[in-house]
């Protein structure tokens, strides 16, 4: 008889111990693995067009980041003004690095005078230059970024939101998951 006693505690045990596994799994997967390793993202609004489209669904990398630096023409998610200021979030490319002198002339941007090469965008002109209008020099934790369609976008241009800091860059956006016509992995240049 005290065989089926322990019999019965050990299989209580037994599924506890499957229940708190179950719970740290849902854990891992729901709270810490978006906010640390990945998470999916909507577009709203136009400002990335011809490049992405209102209500795209993105895939964003938000590892590798921690083991590398962002690289001009990737295309991220930030916080433009802080993380702990708002949930809202931007999505746009990089376009100038950390000591880097921005200016755009003419609806050409220049990169520490040079003119930059650009094949992604919406159209050729640039109705507003904002706070690079004049040289404007990138600290060692800014990146300058800029939406694809630079006449529909709020970007480092403006004044409110200028250079990007490094600690407010999530992640990359390396896949477009929806529409699923466009799927596939997003190339930066």
């Amino acid at each position: 008889m005290s065989g089926d006693i322990n019999n019965g505690e050990g299989k209580k045990r037994g599924i506890i111990r499957e229940l708190l596994i179950y719970a740290l799994i849902i854990l891992v997967f729901v709270f810490l693995v978006p906010r640390y390793v990945f998470q999916m993202t909507i577009v709203d609004g136009e400002s990335m067009t011809n490049t992405l489209q209102d209500k795209d669904r993105l895939f964003v990398d938000k590892i590798s980041y921690r083991f590398s630096e962002p690289d001009r023409f990737d295309i991220i998610v930030f916080y433009p003004y802080g993380r702990d200021d708002t949930d809202d979030y931007y999505v746009k490319r990089i376009i100038g690095l950390p000591g880097e002198t921005v200016q755009i002339k003419d609806s050409v941007i220049y990169i520490n005078n040079e003119p930059l090469e650009e094949n992604y965008r919406k159209e050729p002109y640039m109705a507003y230059n904002g706070i690079a209008d004049d040289p404007l020099v990138l600290g060692e934790d800014e990146y300058f970024v800029l939406g694809d369609n630079r006449n529909g976008s709020t970007d480092s241009r403006d004044p409110d939101t200028g250079p990007v800091k490094r600690e407010n860059i999530d992640g990359h956006v390396v896949l477009r998951v929806y529409p699923f016509s466009e799927f596939g992995l997003m190339t930066d240049k």
